[in-house]
């Protein structure tokens, strides 16, 4: 199975001090782009299209979840109508405001993106790489 899974990473895990209403959040939200719950334990779901790719949960360690400085969490979008999809579901959801959906060409031609801050304040990004627009990267380092 991991030969035909293109993805690098195994999945990612942030912390929430509100379980239920991040869940009811992430549920609505990652539902625009095609994701679900695939796994779930007490204090812990899992959402992907096929993998756990993204995990909530309340910290291990009882301690309050707490955001990370320099850090966000981007999810693939099919499409730039599913981008703006996340980004409308996540502000009626609760969300912050953090980069309304676009064009960013610093990212490269291709980038269209939105940027949210979730009910914990977590930074979170819908994506779509638009291949037609051109197969660049831009050389600058960019930080989102």
């Amino acid at each position: 199975m991991a030969d035909l899974n293109p993805c690098i990473l195994s999945h990612i895990s942030i912390g929430t001090n509100q379980f239920e209403k991040a869940a009811a959040f992430y549920d609505q939200v990652l539902a625009t782009l095609d994701c679900t719950r695939i796994m779930s334990h007490p204090g812990a779901i899992a959402y992907g299209k096929l993998y756990p790719e993204f995990w909530l949960q309340i910290p291990a360690d009882g301690k309050p979840a707490s955001i990370g400085n320099g850090y966000h969490v981007a999810f693939q979008a099919d499409s730039r109508e599913a981008v703006d999809r996340f980004y409308a579901a996540a502000l009626a959801a609760g969300a912050q405001d953090d980069g309304p959906p676009g064009p960013r060409p610093d990212y490269g031609a291709p980038y269209y993106g939105c940027f949210v801050r979730d009910l914990d304040g977590h930074k979170i990004e819908a994506t779509y790489w638009d291949m037609a627009l051109g197969d660049t990267l831009a050389n600058e380092p960019h930080q989102h």
